[in-house]
């Protein structure tokens, strides 16, 4: 394995992004995913992976910080439908949704051959070191070399501190973090540099997804775009003000972008920062 660096920023520009509402979501499916994931474990190159949906886009129309940072991913794939059919819209043919529990299931199953390692960061007390034994179960031989269940709050400095001398000591591949939307893409973009890791993927509820805690919906609901209803009829009490909130701002801010009287740009501070030779870069998560 070649010693760690940070991802080149040619390497982020060269993937084709669709653009949805100002963020660059990569339009790829989930076999290109998993082999950008994968050549960047085996090249040491770090990064952290965002699964964007509309939640992900409508809470960064609003915060400048979180659109920056899902910008600046090594990958930002498409979670939900919606994000596809607008990069469709775009011209992207083979784009397709990179479901975040499908992401991760994908990867370990991946895993078992190469041996590479892993470690869970996230979820309610005690979901972390279910969700191992899930996998282990799921995927025999998988290296889980480590877990961890934060606290609600930020962490305090020896916490943090605590965490980077253990994360120094495994050196895991992989490192999972099951938060909620922004609280993953925040906690990424300050640890990726500070933990002694690979690729960090933040995946929201896959943990719960994965443990038995949230039940995945039919097929044909996920293609549909409907999930987010699957989901509301689980937990209406804490989702519906989510989805009263975003689902019709998304719909009316997206339809006029796609009749041209809305722009943005999805490119990251650093990438709008430096233009290219063609003038510019073309391009649902449950809290703990």
């Amino acid at each position: 394995m070649k010693p760690r660096t940070s991802p080149p920023e040619n390497r982020r520009d060269r993937l084709p992004r669709a653009d949805v509402l100002g963020i660059g979501v990569h339009a790829l499916d989930m076999r290109r995913a998993l082999d950008e994931i994968d050549l960047a474990v085996r090249q040491g190159r770090k990064g952290y992976v965002c699964v964007t949906g509309v939640h992900g886009v409508m809470e960064a129309q609003e915060d400048d910080e979180l659109r920056r940072i899902v910008n600046d991913a090594f990958l930002n794939v498409p979670d939900g439908m919606p994000t596809v059919w607008v990069g469709k819209l775009q011209g992207h043919r083979g784009m397709d949704r990179v479901f975040g529990p499908d992401l991760m299931a994908e990867v370990c199953r991946r895993s078992q051959a190469a041996g590479f390692t892993h470690y869970l960061y996230g979820g309610a007390p005690g979901v972390a070191e279910e969700l191992r034994s899930r996998l282990l179960e799921r995927f025999p031989g998988l290296r889980i070399v480590g877990t961890r269940t934060p606290p609600y709050r930020p962490l305090h400095p020896h916490e943090a501190r605590d965490l980077e001398r253990e994360v120094a000591d495994l050196r895991p591949d992989f490192f999972w973090v099951g938060l909620s939307t922004p609280k993953q893409e925040r906690f990424m973009d300050a640890f990726l540099p500070r933990l002694d890791t690979t690729v960090m993927l933040g995946v929201g509820a896959a943990f719960d997804f994965h443990t038995g805690r949230i039940r995945d919906a039919p097929h044909w609901v996920k293609r549909s775009g409907l999930q987010w209803g699957h989901r509301l009829l689980q937990d209406p009490r804490r989702l519906w003000r989510r989805y009263a909130r975003h689902n019709p701002r998304f719909v009316a801010s997206i339809s006029l972008q796609l009749a041209g009287l809305r722009r943005s740009d999805p490119r990251s501070d650093r990438e709008a920062s430096v233009p290219s030779a063609a003038g510019g870069a073309q391009a649902g998560d449950p809290p703990r």
